[in-house]
This record gives structure tokens, sequence and C-alpha cells, in this order.
């Protein structure tokens, strides 16, 4: 199974494709999507979108995981970041890709064990889980790996419940 992980923003979307068979998880691509801040929002959601739909195309991910919208303190960051996971969610949609969601917590547990741990924790962890020589940076692209290896790691238990394949 292919999986494309997401970290959604507006300034830069962390992305990652993995490949999962059994229990070994592949790193076939991982990185980011920036956009500039001097651009209309229009003109960076366009941006995010158009390099969405390059990536399904050239990757053809079985399915995306993407972060649940946090919302924190900032309204303003909230809202563009939310019209970011629309337009994110709508290319996929478009690409005929299967969309899960997951809230931070959930991606710490996947990756970590921990719902509450730290951001250098997820990261290390990552690293180690996928053998990389190093963390990812920008943060965002580190995300993206480690919502990608929620993915895996919850539907390969839904593929356990079942007693089959996706």
């Amino acid at each position: 199974m292919r999986i494309m992980g997401i970290d959604p923003g507006i300034a830069i979307v962390g992305f990652a494709i993995l490949d999962q068979q059994g229990n070994v998880l592949k790193p076939i691509e991982y990185g980011s999507i920036q956009t500039e801040s001097k651009l209309s929002t229009a003109t960076r959601l366009k941006q995010i979108y158009d390099a969405l739909t390059h990536l399904f195309k050239e990757f053809q991910p079985d399915v995306m995981a993407i972060e649940k919208l946090f919302f924190n303190r900032n309204v303003t960051t909230a809202f563009t970041v939310g019209q970011a996971r629309g337009v994110i969610m709508l290319a996929a949609e478009e690409a005929g890709v299967e969309i899960s969601e997951y809230t931070p917590l959930q991606v710490k547990m996947a990756v970590v064990g921990y719902g509450q741990a730290e951001k250098r924790q997820v990261q290390e962890m990552v690293k180690a889980l996928l053998a990389l020589p190093r963390i990812p940076k920008p943060d965002d692209v580190a995300d993206a790996l480690a919502i990608a290896i929620c993915e895996a790691h919850s539907s390969q238990a839904i593929r356990g419940l079942r007693g089959g394949e996706r």
C-alpha cells in the first residue's frame, strides 16, 4: 500500500510518501510545498492545489492521511490552514484517493506510544522507524512522515481486525 502523509499549512505543506508491505515502511519521497507570504491567499491555495495534484499523479497513493485542524489562539491562522486543508482534500478527492484524518494526539500515540510526546520525541521516532540519516527539515516534513506512519499503523490494525488487506 502506498500512503501519503500531509501536514497542512498555508506557508508550508509537509508531504511524505511511504510504501507499506506488511510491517515494513519504506520512504519513497518527502518534502514540502512552500508559498510566499507576499502572495494573495487565493494564489497560495492554487499553488498548493497544483503541487498536490502533481504529487498524486506522480506517486499514485492509495490513501492520503492528513492532520485534523487543531484550533489554537490565532483564529486567522486557523482559518487559512483550514482553507489549505480544504484544497488538499479536494485534490485528493479529485484524484480518487481515500482520505484519513488524524488528530495530533492520535499521531503521537501511533509514533511514540504517548499522546503528550514532545515534538523532538516524535521526530526522533520518525527517524528511527524509517531508518533516516537525519530528522527531516522543516518540521512540517517530519510531521507529514509521522502522519503517514500513523496511517500505516492504524490501517494495519483495521486490516487485522477485518482479517485481510485493504
